[in-house]
């Protein structure tokens, strides 16, 4: 899907990390040990940072920007299963026991991670205690998520989920404007129906049946929420519908 990352950094400073939930409570020594075998490159849009079944020898940290993780389905079409925000680890396949990676994560803009071999992974288990204990924290977190978006795609209409997949980005990446909550990083139609397991055709029709209800606005790769309670009420079924 497009270029390699490009090494940028070295002599990656505690800075950088300092203030991520990821690391809080972290001593600046701790820090540093986390940071030692630590790499920084940057990552085009639309580029992969690692591939689906590719050999799962390093795990992640997002700096800056989104990635997106796409899985494809036994009958070959692509489906997107989450986005990781700044702050976040991803590609964390050895915490799992995976010799290689489950899912391909792309950059959705421009993005700055970093990178750890697999060699570190039991160093920073054993010297940086809270390091691990994020690891997990975040494997836990992303299986409650796994499991409430299998239970949706089995039980709710696709209006619901839809509504529940804009919500779930409003929180995780909102941004207040005078109009609403926009999703703060590009995101387009079929990208929604690759969440949701719909056809473009339905998400186009669902979106802009609630823009002329001022539930949503939305443009090229752009959505906005202007009525959160209204979005809310459908994707739990008590607006009325």
């Amino acid at each position: 899907m497009g270029q390699t990352g490009r090494i940028f950094m070295s002599g990656l400073d505690r800075s950088l990390i300092a203030d991520l939930p990821a690391f809080a409570g972290m001593t600046g020594e701790a820090l540093d040990l986390v940071l030692q075998g630590a790499r920084s490159t940057r990552h085009a849009k639309n580029s992969d940072i690692f591939a689906e079944g590719g050999i799962a020898d390093h795990f992640f940290l997002l700096l800056s920007g989104h990635v997106r993780v796409v899985r494809t389905t036994p009958e070959g079409e692509q489906m997107i299963a989450r986005y990781i925000n700044e702050g976040e680890l991803f590609g964390i396949a050895i915490a799992m026991g995976l010799a290689v990676y489950p899912a391909s994560a792309v950059a959705a803009v421009d993005c700055v991670v970093l990178t750890w071999p697999n060699s570190e992974w039991q160093k920073l288990q054993e010297t940086v205690p809270g390091f691990g204990a994020a690891a997990y924290r975040t494997i836990g977190g992303r299986l409650q998520e796994t499991q409430n978006r299998v239970m949706e795609m089995s039980t709710e209409q696709v209006e619901q989920r839809v509504a529940h997949a804009l919500l779930r980005l409003v929180n995780q990446a909102g941004r207040k404007t005078e109009n609403g909550v926009e999703i703060d990083f590009p995101i387009s139609r079929q990208d929604i129906a690759e969440m949701t397991g719909t056809t473009l055709h339905t998400v186009s029709r669902l979106l802009s049946a609630w823009e002329s209800e001022g539930v949503v606005a939305s443009g090229r790769q752009k959505v906005t929420v202007t009525d959160p309670h209204r979005l809310m009420l459908i994707a739990e079924r008590r607006a009325g519908r």
